[in-house]
């Protein structure tokens, strides 16, 4: 599962080993970063060709619904994270816990999400070991 700013910097350019990857895997997003693209979208004038390739990436994408079971996980989740100290903003707490819910490996450079307990991460920035 990518997260917001995994797919912004795909859509961008700015993540070829990324997109390299994802050519031999499947892969998903949460319905919350769509609405966090849509948002972006709506937000700022963008050129014609950025707002084309969010539109084309979008309609090929697994987009998840957020659902009943991610609700249940938020729940706990939120109140762990408040228990500790380490809470999360709105929207990556949703996307998080989504991922748990749905048992998927978020894709992500933010280190935010390295203080979810359980959650399996892949820093898509990492240069990988030799």
């Amino acid at each position: 599962m990518l997260d917001t700013h995994a797919v912004s910097a795909l859509v961008k350019g700015q993540a070829d080993r990324l997109g390299n990857t994802l050519e031999q895997r499947a892969f998903c997003i949460s319905v919350i970063t769509e609405a966090e693209l849509r948002f972006g979208l709506a937000r700022r004038p963008v050129n014609a060709d950025l707002r084309s390739i969010i539109e084309s990436l979008l309609r090929a994408t697994d987009i998840r619904p957020w659902n009943a079971t991610c609700a249940a996980r938020y729940g706990h989740l939120r109140a762990e994270l408040d228990a500790l100290g380490k809470p999360l903003g709105p929207m990556d707490l949703l996307i998080a816990t989504q991922a748990l819910a749905e048992d998927c490996c978020l894709v992500s450079a933010d280190r935010a999400f390295a203080q979810v307990p359980g959650l399996r991460i892949l820093d898509w920035t990492a240069v990988p070991p030799n």
